[in-house]
């Protein structure tokens, strides 16, 4: 094996990669775009419900229950309607968020000592964040329930009751982004090594040059070292540069091994940069190799766990889950971000990337020796 034809090849790569505008902006604009999209714009956090209130009762204990609901700085009433067809039509046409409708004898059954009911319609067609306001709306509710019962009776009332000491560990505050800007450093490397390889051999067949580099005394084994050094460079370098924006942009807490976590990535690197080359030798443009990226990226992404719960899969997906290497990456990245945990905990998940990583790069690089020769 000679280091020279190597480096040479090497340095070719680079320079038609940095030469090509396309790459550039893919290289150095696209990851970072992403990272903005994904640590500013997608989140659960809900900070803003917009509501429609009809309030048919117009008494002491429905302003109060409306205080309660506007003193959060979450909910904002921004129509007062007075019928049930003007409700109806806002949450129709997605002006509100939900609605809250006080019915005329709400006061008289509360002094009763009774219970009132009150209607409480949320916008469903986004499931997951109805649930959120669903929840917060419930606790709106627990609150006044528990003041009104302080003013109706005067004597200290005591019952049997949990009181429940909660702590949430690892992401205190809940923030969307302790969730999200750890997991795009992990789609990112898999998509700019996946992209990148799966062109490396369409280039030179386009180029006209692959002809001329198996004639040369280039061995195979040197020629896909070759072609996979830059990507790997490249992916290890805007790694490193999106982790220095989660941490130093982001606030995003490291605090865990960053030696483990490039160890990671290198083994990541072995299934992304194996799968690259396969897909570049089954494909006979550019075009093409790159919908056969996509192809296979979004799967990855789906069924890695990256927004959606594995175990809210039916079981079958879940299996196929297992095969798909961003999977284990994600549980790492997580893991030494935000837990600070090592390989007395993650080893399973280097082990399955370590399996799957040599398996698949020992494929590509046996089919692309077939050919090669």
């Amino acid at each position: 094996m000679s280091w020279l034809r190597i480096r040479e090849l090497v340095r070719k790569e680079f320079i038609q990669v940095l030469r090509d505008k396309r790459y550039r902006v893919l290289l150095f604009v696209s990851p970072f775009i992403q990272l903005l999209v994904f640590g500013y714009v997608v989140n659960y956090d809900i900070r803003n419900i917009s509501v429609a209130l009809l309030d048919y009762s117009q008494t002491y204990e429905s302003r109060k229950l409306v205080e309660d609901f506007t003193s959060s700085n979450i909910f904002h009433i921004r129509y007062k309607v007075s019928d049930d067809r003007e409700l109806d039509e806002l949450l129709l046409r997605r002006k509100v968020d939900m609605g809250i409708k006080i019915n005329p004898d709400f006061a008289d059954i509360i002094r009763k000592g009774q219970t009132a009911p009150i209607q409480i319609l949320a916008d469903g067609s986004m499931s997951n964040m109805a649930n959120v306001r669903m929840a917060y709306t419930s606790s709106v509710i627990g609150k006044y329930n528990r003041e009104t019962i302080r003013e109706l009776y005067a004597r200290q009332l005591n019952y049997a009751q949990i009181d429940a000491r909660i702590r949430t560990w690892y992401n205190p505050n809940l923030d969307s982004q302790y969730f999200f800007v750890p997991g795009i450093v992990a789609f990112l490397v898999m998509f700019i090594s996946l992209l990148l390889t799966s062109m490396a051999i369409i280039k030179e067949k386009e180029g006209g040059t692959m002809e001329q580099l198996i004639v040369t005394p280039l061995k195979a084994s040197e020629f896909i070292i070759a072609k996979t050094i830059p990507y790997i460079i490249i992916s290890l370098g805007q790694m490193f540069a999106i982790i220095l924006a989660a941490i130093f942009w982001f606030g995003i807490p490291l605090n865990g091994s960053i030696l483990l976590l490039f160890f990671a990535t290198c083994l990541f690197l072995l299934s992304t940069l194996g799968t690259g080359l396969f897909i570049s030798t089954i494909s006979a443009t550019q075009q093409q190799a790159m919908m056969s990226t996509f192809f296979f990226l979004m799967p990855a992404f789906f069924l890695s766990g990256f927004v959606f719960p594995i175990s809210n899969m039916p079981e079958v997906v879940q299996w196929l889950t297992y095969i798909n290497p961003l999977r284990y990456f994600l549980v790492i990245i997580r893991g030494i971000f935000l837990k600070g945990v090592g390989l007395e905990i993650l080893w399973h998940q280097y082990l399955a990337l370590a399996i799957l990583g040599t398996i698949v790069f020992s494929a590509s690089i046996s089919r692309f020796k077939k050919r090669l020769d």
